[in-house]
């Protein structure tokens, strides 16, 4: 039995969001051996992906760049690169192995790859189940294919993602609703833990509304400010942005609103502010040092989510939002995990429609005549993150649940 001897680990986050990157620092400071993979051409709020100062000398990052582009909406070219990307990074473990990797947000494609090598190659790996990509892809093979070929897509996408759940050493689930599916994956409940997503608090901090970069954001200290930071995917409709700005202009609020991200969505939102009359700004994601200050700078911070996201999608956006401490508007299913922590807070959720945006800009017009009330809603989700989000605890699961994959695999 190794108990907590300092093991090699390749911590895969395709997606270089911060909260994983700060679990790798976690792992570190135990005297683990972390490599801190991520993916240079994925588009995204990114986080600290390089080695800060009182970081361990035992933390490493890599980035991965291929030649190819990253088309996220492109069938064939987007299965190019995972094929591509996956022959990369398993070159790379092959080169220099870990003892144990933990791999999350990786594309489908590039998981079952990289999951067939670690069984070959008898590697231990931790799935860090993020989302149920497969119900995802089968929802854009029922946009673009006819039924019966859309079926067929779907059980195979489906077959992929539950190979790479079944034959893991240990998944790491997000929330509960995803051990409902394990059973008919064949995964042991043994082999799965459920621990929630947070946001990095040292990372992501309340500050003043006037602060280094908000006049970078907004030009006007006395309106009501709203942000809203991440991406814009299938999962989110950037229209109804717009539909709330607009109701709040005809409740004679005085708004506006900064959008923080980029690809097609943004590019259309952009569009809209050129030439139409709405108090919007479309920014670039932001360095990841000035993260806490651009979401500092609004009064609320804003969330999407589409009627037809499943519950297994847990945007990680709000976590961030709650470590900033500011109210939270999520335009959202109500019975989605996160919704229940913007209302804990004192944040509103309201269903991700037209009718919504009305409801929703009714709200803002409280906000907008009782400003005392930004202060107070925004001091108790700072305070529900700060009684949710326990890195240490959940780096000591992490790594308790990474010793032992190795154990297992050596018995």
């Amino acid at each position: 039995m190794r108990g907590a001897d300092p093991v090699r680990i390749t911590v895969h986050d395709f997606s270089g969001h911060p909260f994983q990157a700060e679990l790798s620092r976690k792992l570190a400071d135990k005297g683990h051996a972390v490599d801190h993979v991520s993916a240079e051409q994925y588009v995204s709020g990114k986080g600290h992906l390089e080695v800060q100062p009182g970081d361990s000398p035992t933390l490493t990052f890599t980035a991965i760049a291929l030649d190819l582009p990253f088309q996220k909406y492109a069938p064939l070219a987007r299965l190019r690169f995972e094929r591509s990307y996956a022959r990369e990074w398993i070159k790379r473990l092959k080169a220099a192995p870990p003892e144990v990797v933990v791999a999350c947000n990786l594309p489908l494609l590039s998981m079952f790859l990289f999951a067939r090598y670690a069984r070959r190659a008898k590697l231990p790996y931790v799935f860090w189940h993020q989302d149920i990509y497969s119900a995802g892809l089968t929802d854009e093979l029922r946009r673009r294919l006819p039924r019966p070929l859309a079926w067929l897509g779907s059980r195979l996408f489906v077959r992929m993602e539950a190979y790479c759940a079944k034959h893991a050493d240990h998944v790491v689930a997000i929330g509960d609703a995803f051990k409902e599916v394990y059973p008919g994956w064949k995964v042991a409940p043994a082999n799965v833990s459920v621990i929630p997503n947070w946001a990095p608090l040292d990372k992501v901090f309340p500050v003043d509304r006037h602060n280094p970069i908000s006049e970078q954001l907004f030009d006007d200290e006395s309106s009501l400010r709203l942000v809203y930071a991440g991406t814009l995917g299938r999962k989110h409709n950037p229209h109804l942005l717009v539909d709330l700005l607009r109701n709040a202009q005809d409740n004679d609020i005085p708004v506006s609103m900064v959008v923080i991200s980029e690809g097609q969505g943004a590019d259309d939102l952009a569009e809209i502010a050129r030439t139409e009359d709405v108090p919007l700004t479309v920014l670039p994601f932001q360095p990841a040092d000035d993260l806490p200050y651009a979401l500092g700078s609004a009064d609320v911070l804003v969330a999407l989510l589409e009627p037809d996201a499943t519950k297994f999608s847990i945007p990680s956006k709000v976590l961030s939002y709650m470590a900033a401490g500011r109210p939270i508007l999520g335009l959202m299913p109500e019975d989605n995990p996160a919704a229940l922590d913007i209302v804990a807070s004192g944040g509103y959720v309201v269903d991700p429609t037209e009718l919504g945006a009305k409801s929703a800009a009714v709200w803002l017009a409280d906000l907008a005549i009782e400003r005392a009330l930004i202060g107070q809603i925004g001091g108790s989700t700072r305070a529900i993150a700060e009684l949710k989000f326990d890195v240490e605890q959940v780096s000591d699961e992490f790594s308790m649940i990474l010793v032992r994959a190795i154990e297992l695999q050596r018995t």
